[in-house]
């Protein structure tokens, strides 16, 4: 993934596509940055962290960007998270999800909405930067609200 990545800066260059360029260039800088700061390798799994913080980030910018009724720049930054889309593995569906959460249910056997600390800590290993971490933390809610 990490060579795609950067093999992709290369021909952005080439190509003389500004957009991706900066897209690819501000996550090439997050992980040195968290490389750095954290003394983490740049590998994989830096780049897929980066990567969903980078979307998250812009799916924030949009639903602000919405409110002031900025058209432009929602499509912009909806432009820039299909770029980063592609260097994320591929999504689980919910009913992967789903089954994830049963598991780990199983195995911490939650008594109260307290307990979502436990389960969190369970499940994000397991579907971390496959899964909408907002849509499993949802999940988690709901399932604990009903205990």
């Amino acid at each position: 993934m990490l060579e795609k990545f950067n093999k992709d800066i290369i021909a952005a260059m080439k190509e003389k596509e500004q957009l991706k360029l900066t897209v690819l260039r501000m996550v090439k800088g997050a992980m040195q940055l968290e490389s750095i700061n954290n003394k983490k390798e740049v590998n994989d799994e830096l780049l897929i962290d980066c990567v969903s913080k980078q979307i998250k980030l812009r799916n924030d910018s949009i639903n602000e960007f919405e409110k002031a009724n900025r058209g432009d720049l929602v499509d912009k930054n909806k432009e820039e998270i299909e770029i980063l889309k592609q260097y994320l593995p591929e999504q689980m569906s919910s009913d992967e999800i789903d089954k994830v959460l049963d598991e780990v249910f199983a195995f911490v056997s939650p008594t109260s909405n307290k307990d979502m600390g436990l389960v969190m800590k369970e499940v994000t290993p397991k579907v971390k930067g496959r899964a909408d971490m907002k849509l499993v933390s949802e999940k988690i809610k709901e399932r604990l609200s009903t205990l």
